[in-house]
């Protein structure tokens, strides 16, 4: 699924070229343009082991000289490229910074390898989860169109969760992820609140009202247990050092300030527009304000 496509523009010789580097959640690819046609790709699989390496797109320029442009990530949010012709650096999107994955140091080999390696078993580890995570997503927006009942499309999609924890007791794969009782209750209490408040509104302020709910235990846990319970649980997914404090409370952050848009969405759109939102704008916002927890809770 890609997430982002990142563009940037730089002229050689009078001649403009364009390099699009589209970000997705396991997958980078970068292209090479000159007008509109595409001139020469890269493609990692960051979940691969050595996926996650800068690309180089290689290109001959008419009067023979060798153009080689450098793409990646130069922090856990901003991609950037450097361009060199014959060695000689002649653009850069950000200049003065180093494009180089945050979590990969660059300077040990084995170390980096041993990253990788972890980032790769972490994935196949939570890849199942996350399908789940989108497919009930997926779900809840069908069947909103297909009944125009909210209340009902939220029954549905939390007993389809509840299905999801009886297959889990059948099947090896994890599919509830590390938080799997957490994740239990919480679709209860979702069922519980769509059966209960049986209106349109009180179903699009559902995310709204479990959204604190969440918050104030991850940020709980922070304060009073420094982040051992809920933090501990979520570094299980995390492939490099981080602080369990920092993350619960970065987590719990990132609860509030989700929470806080779902209202804005539920209160002040339409309900296709609040739909569209929680289905889909929700889940990518997500991923995006995720990196800059991960940044904060960091310790490299």
């Amino acid at each position: 699924m890609k997430l982002w496509t990142y563009r940037f523009r730089f002229t050689i010789d009078d001649a403009s070229y364009r390099v699009e580097v589209a970000s997705g959640i396991k997958s980078v690819e970068s292209r090479l343009y000159l007008d509109r046609q595409e001139l020469t790709r890269d493609f990692t699989d960051v979940m691969s082991a050595g996926g996650m390496r800068n690309h180089q797109l290689s290109f001959s320029l008419p009067d023979g000289r060798a153009m080689v442009i450098e793409a990646g990530y130069i922090d856990w949010v901003r991609i950037g490229i450097a361009v060199r012709v014959n060695g000689v650096l002649v653009h850069e999107s950000h200049p003065g910074k180093i494009i180089k994955f945050p979590m990969v140091s660059g300077n040990n080999p084995e170390e980096e390898a041993k990253l990788q390696a972890e980032q790769s078993a972490a994935w196949n580890r939570n890849k199942y989860s996350i399908y789940v995570d989108v497919g009930i997503g997926i779900l809840f927006f069908l069947m909103v169109k297909l009944t125009d009942d909210l209340p009902l499309a939220a029954l549905v999609t939390a007993g389809a969760g509840l299905s999801v924890v009886v297959i889990q007791r059948f099947v090896k794969v994890d599919l509830l992820g590390g938080l799997a009782m957490f994740g239990v209750v919480m679709l209860l209490v979702s069922a519980g609140f769509s059966w209960y408040f049986d209106d349109d509104w009180a179903v699009k302020m559902k995310s709204t009202i479990l959204g604190v709910m969440v918050a104030t235990l991850m940020l709980s846990d922070a304060l009073f247990n420094r982040g051992r319970y809920f933090g501990g649980r979520l570094l299980r997914f995390m492939p490099q050092p981080m602080d369990a404090r920092r993350l619960a409370t970065g987590m719990g952050v990132l609860g509030l300030v989700m929470a806080g848009i779902n209202w804005l969405f539920a209160e002040f759109t339409s309900r296709d527009t609040w739909l569209y939102y929680t289905s889909f704008g929700d889940f990518i916002l997500t991923m995006f304000l995720v990196l800059a927890v991960f940044r904060y809770a960091s310790i490299r």
